[in-house]
């Protein structure tokens, strides 16, 4: 990692733009943003991301500005002690350009320490030659004498004196701020990070076949922590592929020929509609009411398209009042309270019968979901343990069901 690279980022933290930072520092964006990858890279987390257009930062990169902030104070000394004024504006774009490697700023400090470049070298594991030529090269670039070669090993200078001062506070703010990194990545190592659609709500049958993985996986004392996340199919396709999720549970199968995978249930498409419609007949319901459906970045969306506006050409305001959601609560909220209707998978209605109505489709639409999961073994263990946890989930008896939900609009009544 380039001090060049940490200045750069600690502005753009600071600054909330890539385009003001590279302007400031007559830098092309695409260099600011490579300093950012970098310094994410090296911290093992995520700093920005862009949102309308827009540079967030995000709540994680607080932190490293703040551990950022002494390292950005030393480059500031530094560039007083390499001869830049301050005054005249060129520190920053000077600071902004440093090549120096903190790894060069460790070996010069083992020299100093060691107070030999033989016995340092050996201590790095380098060869001498090489550590040499580094530290003249820092040298030349800081237009400094750091050490005074002597028969008995190297003595720092003076000047070099100053400068072990000022790398000793840039080495130490790094460190804390790796120290946490290196942490953060011995727990994702060991964490098992599973994804799945995101569930109706917490009656739903993704919902308490996810609550049943985390308490008998736990009750096994794994030595593999789950955390849990819900995306859409098409955001859960990428995770896998980007290594950033174990396991994901979609409804779809679409997409999954590059990654192991097994079917979870099967089931069929049903319209949920509001509790007062009247409406018996799927293209009743959809004539007369707005409709809001999962996106189509969901498998369930896409296969909601067969009521597009060419299945309803009398629809009264067409495509106008069609709204795409990627909030499952939002469209059941929507249906159940603003007479809106959607479309669920079966085994998804079901939990939620006592909220909706729930209407067979004029013609089957069968559905199906799956489990993909990568090569861990703890994936594929989990995978077996979603695969049983969605089987006792979804076999209760349809009377069983059906009384609780009857129960459930008595109580209501």
């Amino acid at each position: 990692m380039h001090l060049g690279a940490l200045f750069i980022t600690h502005h753009v933290l600071t600054s909330g733009s890539v385009r003001e930072t590279a302007r400031r520092f007559q830098l092309s964006p695409s260099t600011v943003s490579a300093a950012i990858r970098n310094a994410e890279s090296e911290l093992a987390m995520k700093l920005t991301e862009r949102a309308s257009g827009e540079l967030v930062t995000l709540i994680a990169g607080g932190g490293v500005l703040e551990g950022l902030q002494p390292i950005t104070v030393a480059i500031g000394e530094l560039g007083k002690f390499a001869g830049h004024d301050a005054g005249a504006g060129t520190v920053e774009a000077w600071a902004s350009r440093i090549p120096v490697k903190i790894v060069a700023i460790e070996r010069f400090l083992e020299v100093a320490d060691q107070g030999s470049i033989n016995r340092a070298a050996r201590r790095l594991h380098l060869g001498q030659p090489q550590l040499s030529l580094q530290l003249a090269n820092l040298e030349r670039f800081l237009g400094r004498r750091l050490f005074e070669r002597q028969a008995q090993g190297s003595v720092l200078t003076e000047e070099g004196r100053h400068a072990y001062q000022i790398f000793m506070a840039i080495s130490q703010a790094w460190n804390d701020l790796k120290s946490a990194a290196d942490e953060r990545y011995r727990r994702t190592a060991r964490s098992l990070r599973i994804g799945s659609i995101i569930p109706t709500g917490s009656e739903s049958w993704v919902a308490r076949c996810l609550g049943l993985l985390v308490s008998e996986w736990n009750a096994h004392r794994s030595n593999n922590a789950i955390s849990l996340v819900s995306m859409t199919a098409d955001d859960l396709r990428e995770a896998l592929k980007s290594g950033r999720i174990d396991v994901a549970i979609l409804d779809s199968v679409f997409g999954l020929e590059n990654f192991r995978h097994r079917e979870l249930l099967q089931t069929d498409m049903v319209v949920i509609a509001p509790p007062q419609s009247t409406q018996t007949s799927a293209a009743e319901l959809v004539a007369a009411h707005a409709i809001c459906t999962p996106s189509p970045r969901t498998g369930l969306g896409h296969a909601a398209m067969v009521f597009s506006d060419e299945r309803a050409p009398d629809r009264r305001l067409r495509s106008r009042d069609i709204t795409a959601a990627d909030s499952l609560p939002v469209i059941v909220d929507l249906v159940a309270n603003h007479g809106y209707v959607s479309f669920l998978g079966r085994v998804s209605a079901m939990p939620i019968a006592d909220k909706v109505r729930i209407v067979d489709l004029d013609e089957r639409l069968p559905m199906s979901y799956h489990v993909a999961f990568n090569h861990r073994k703890a994936a594929a263990d989990a995978c077996e343990m979603i695969i049983a946890a969605a089987a006792r989930m979804t076999s209760e008896p349809a009377a069983y069901i059906t009384k609780q939900v009857d129960g459930a609009r008595e109580t209501a009544a």
